[in-house]
């Protein structure tokens, strides 16, 4: 009779599991407290220690760690392994079932360090690095998510899913040992930054049809995380400019809305609702929404729904999504309906470079309008929603970046130009006459004082920079004369 051997920290599902491989003819073998849990349950076990004629010491530290363990996981079909079992008195195991102590969980929940090092797991991943390795012969379970595909595999005899479970196991200890690895290293720099990443899907294609891609998610909040309501599937293109879209969402008041086009917003507005938003963001600059990535910052309502199939849009993003809206939406199957918690994004951020990969953290420093330094002019109280939203959108637009707002609404973006006075050019010619009494943010300083005289030219009221550079006088002067008011931040928001 084939054996199997159980050891499992999460119990979810665990007494029907075994039921079903006794019903399949396997003889069931388990650690301590998992044999206390199919013993209550009814079900026949031996446990390991009777098994072993070694009992469980050190706490509970050492008990799978045993010859009679891992040479019948380790056992081939061969006479020579068949002697050495018989010799120790061992048989084979067939199946290996697992679920790791739970160390990730442990640290994320802010336990002490005594407590964190006792849920590192030693033999739980011995036993699945024993069993990925032999499965030629043994099943590999390292989770309980595949209990059901297990059964199906072990009635169909196939041998593609034990490599691919083997291939499984060897991916989950290597997170988790990384993990581990990032705890123990300390510091502001994980020693491995994508520790928690897992293959989630392969795309269709990358930016180009000819360039293959494929999505990762490391377990934190993020449109990575996020499951389509409805629509095509997402493509490489479409998780770009949906991530930029929902990092401008995050930073945008409740009933906030923003529109993105190739990673740079076309549109933004703060308004009293959300439809309200939705709409000053795309008349903000109506040619460029087309075909746009549209992220809402609250609930769709029927009513936002109606506009959203009105127009075409290639994603939509938002908090939740109302019943009636949702069945508004499916008018447009093609759509891309996604939700995502209204929570920052979490950890390091990694960009490929040749040879590697840099790591930043995510840029959250936006001081508001009353921590900014009046450098030129008069306060302007009447102003400050509005250069306070201009600043706010200006951190996501490519550098270098000018954006001209009011009235909560953006009139002008110049983006992802190599000179500060062209982006400026394209923001104030965009913006037209629209812009006199408006403000106009930068992502960064203005080496000269020729960005100020454009602003000024165009009727700008007041504008806000970081300040910091050797001729931030250029820039005062300018403002002094034109008569219009300059704000310093003190940060930079580049954005390549």
């Amino acid at each position: 009779m084939p054996t199997a051997l159980l050891s499992v920290r999460d119990k979810v599902g665990l007494t029907t599991f075994a039921q079903a491989l006794i019903d399949r003819g396997f003889t069931l073998l388990a650690s301590g407290g998992t044999a206390k849990a199919l013993r209550e349950a009814g079900l026949a076990v031996e446990e390991v220690a009777d098994y072993t004629r070694s009992p469980e010491i050190l706490g509970g530290r050492v008990k799978t760690l045993h010859p009679a363990v891992h040479g019948g996981i380790l056992s081939r079909s061969s006479d020579a392994d068949a002697q050495d079992l018989l010799r120790i008195g061992a048989r084979q195991i067939d199946l290996v079932a697992v679920s790791l102590y739970p160390f990730i969980e442990t640290v994320r929940g802010g336990a002490p360090d005594a407590e964190a090092i006792e849920e590192i797991d030693i033999g739980g991943v011995a036993l699945l690095r024993a069993a990925a390795k032999n499965h030629a012969r043994v099943w590999v379970v390292p989770e309980p998510r595949w209990y059901d595909a297990v059964l199906a595999g072990i009635d169909a005899e196939d041998a593609d899913l034990r490599r691919r479970l083997a291939a499984e196991a060897f991916a989950h200890t290597a997170r988790y040992d990384m993990a581990i690895a990032n705890y123990l290293s300390g510091g502001d720099w994980p020693a491995f930054p994508m520790a928690e990443a897992q293959l989630a899907a392969t795309l269709r294609y990358g930016e180009n049809p000819h360039q293959s891609a494929a999505l990762y998610r490391d377990g934190s909040a993020g449109v990575a995380a996020t499951q389509p309501l409805q629509g095509k599937e997402l493509s490489y293109l479409n998780l770009l400019d949906a991530d930029a879209a929902w990092r401008l969402c995050l930073d945008l008041r409740s009933g906030g809305a923003c529109v993105i086009k190739h990673q740079t917003p076309s549109g933004a507005a703060e308004h009293h609702t959300l439809l309200d938003s939705l709409r000053a963001a795309v008349a903000a600059d109506d040619e460029a929404a087309f075909g746009g990535v549209v992220a809402l910052r609250g609930r769709i309502s029927p009513e936002v729904a109606e506009y959203l199939v009105s127009r075409f849009f290639e994603v939509v993003i938002a908090e939740d999504v109302d019943a009636g809206a949702r069945e508004i939406l499916v008018k447009k199957p093609n759509l891309r309906v996604l939700t995502a918690p209204a929570v920052p994004r979490a950890g390091v951020e990694l960009r490929a470079v040749g040879g590697g990969f840099a790591a930043q953290t995510p840029d959250r420093a936006t001081p508001p309008p009353n921590e900014w330094k009046l450098a030129a002019g008069t306060a302007r109280e009447d102003l400050a929603a509005d250069l306070g939203f201009a600043y706010r959108v200006v951190k996501h637009a490519r550098s270098n970046a000018i954006v001209v707002v009011r009235g909560g609404v953006t009139l002008g973006i110049g983006a992802g130009q190599v000179s500060r006075v062209r982006a400026a050019r394209a923001a104030l010619e965009q913006a037209g006459e629209a812009a006199r009494g408006a403000v106009l943010a930068s992502d960064a300083f203005f080496p000269f004082g020729d960005v100020v005289q454009l602003a000024a030219q165009a009727g700008i009221a007041a504008v806000v920079e970081p300040g910091g550079s050797l001729r931030d006088e250029e820039s005062i002067d300018a403002a002094k004369e034109s008569g219009l008011a300059l704000y310093f931040t003190g940060i930079r928001h580049f954005r390549h």
